[in-house]
C-alpha cells in the first residue's frame, strides 16, 4: 500500500505509475475496511500525516505549485489548509513525476 496526494483537479494514475512503482500486475484503491485497518482513519478524512511508518507517501509535483492546498485532517469533519512547500523534505514524502493526469471531468 501507499498513500498518494494529488490535486482534486487531476486523476491518480493507479494503473500506470502507481502499479509500476508497487511492482504489481494490478493495483486498486483500498476499500473502507482496509483503509481504516491500515491508517486508523475513515475514507473522506484520511490525511498524509500520522500514517504508519512503513506506508510510503507519494506526492504529485503539481501539489507543490499552488500557494496553498487543503487536505484531510484525519476525520471527515476536519481539513488542513497549508502551504505545500511545508511538505518538502519531510520524511517518507516522495515527489513522484506523473503520479496524476489531468481530469477529463
Amino acid at each position: 500500500m501507499a498513500a498518494c496526494l494529488v490535486l482534486a483537479t487531476t486523476r491518480l494514475d493507479v494503473n500506470g505509475v502507481v502499479r509500476r512503482r508497487m511492482e504489481v500486475r494490478k493495483a486498486s484503491f483500498a476499500d473502507a475496511d482496509q483503509t481504516k485497518a491500515t491508517t486508523g482513519m475513515e475514507i473522506g478524512g484520511v490525511t498524509i500525516f500520522g500514517l504508519p511508518d512503513d506506508l510510503p507517501v507519494w506526492v504529485d509535483p503539481g501539489v507543490l505549485v499552488p500557494e496553498w492546498i487543503v487536505i484531510g485532517a484525519g476525520s471527515r469533519s476536519a481539513k488542513i489548509k497549508l502551504d505545500p512547500r511545508q511538505l518538502a523534505g519531510l520524511d517518507r514524502f516522495e515527489v513522484v513525476e506523473g503520479l496524476s493526469t489531468p481530469s477529463s471531468a
